[in-house]
């Protein structure tokens, strides 16, 4: 069995095209703060299952997701490019 928030995977299948779409930086660290907003402001959507039955679970709920998902990156990203953390040293 496996625990899984197929939110995570509907926002990380997205987040590069409306990066892109918004002409930002695409450096790791931007990418996570854009990610990690993006799914504070999502509902969770856990599941309980076997691997192999996830995947189908996953595909069937990907277009449900999708336009909350895109705008949830998108408000995310414009906060992350007012205050881009990248260039602060890693500790």
């Amino acid at each position: 069995m496996e625990l899984k928030n197929c939110m995570e995977d509907a926002v990380e299948r997205c987040v590069d095209s409306v990066m892109t779409e918004l002409d930002m930086c695409h450096c790791q660290k931007c990418r996570f703060d854009v990610m990690a907003i993006a799914l504070n402001n999502l509902t969770p959507q856990y599941t309980v299952t076997q691997a192999g039955v996830l995947y189908n679970k996953v595909k069937s709920m990907e277009a449900s997701f999708d336009t909350k998902v895109i705008a949830e990156i998108t408000k995310a990203a414009k906060i992350v490019m007012k205050g881009a953390r990248h260039y602060e040293k890693e500790e």
